[in-house]
């Protein structure tokens, strides 16, 4: 298939995504495994109120891939993004922000200290991102590193050992692990 500009009306893929993201916060979207995502994605592109709108305005075949791309990309973005999650696990206020980053997300406070977070399958990218925001910046400092979805092997102590040597390395003060 070539690749054809899609356009859904601004209103309609907001009322998608409404749906769409409430029916994946019920299912507990972020703990699934890929196969059940799947059937869920088919499920949605077989749903007259969701596939259905969206053939409206695309070919079939394309729904599962929209639906994937302009609706589910924004939904763990937002869900992975959300600082006042971080800042309540780590007992500090939400509103003390002097600067805000993205891949992977981080904020640096007003009094300095740095914090980013992400999946804890990607703890490199994580710990590599602070060192680098902080590295040689002598009003800034390493605060913390906040590991989401830490499941699987990453909730085994030898897996975590692992991690928190790097960090204490790079002269991270704190390591939390989320699991959700």
């Amino acid at each position: 298939m070539s690749p054809v500009a899609v356009t859904v009306p601004e209103d309609v893929r907001a009322e998608l995504r409404r749906q769409v993201w409430a029916k994946a916060e019920e299912v507990g979207w972020s703990d699934l495994s890929a196969a059940d995502k799947t059937r869920h994605y088919e499920h949605w592109t077989q749903d007259p109120n969701i596939g259905g709108v969206l053939a409206r305005y695309m070919a079939p075949p394309r729904v599962r891939v929209y639906l994937k791309d302009a609706i589910f990309k924004p939904y763990s973005r937002a869900r992975l993004g959300d600082w006042t999650r971080c800042a309540r696990a780590l007992g500090i206020d939400a509103e003390v922000i002097a600067d805000s980053h993205i891949k992977p997300h981080g904020r640096r406070l007003m009094d300095g200290r740095v914090i980013c977070w992400g999946p804890a399958s990607s703890w490199k990218a994580v710990l590599m991102a602070l060192h680098e925001r902080t590295f040689a910046q002598g009003s800034t400092r390493p605060f913390a590193a906040v590991f989401v979805r830490a499941v699987g092997r990453y909730r085994e102590d030898r897996a975590r050992r692992l991690v928190e040597d790097a960090a204490t390395k790079l002269l991270v003060e704190r390591v939390v692990w989320l699991e959700t």
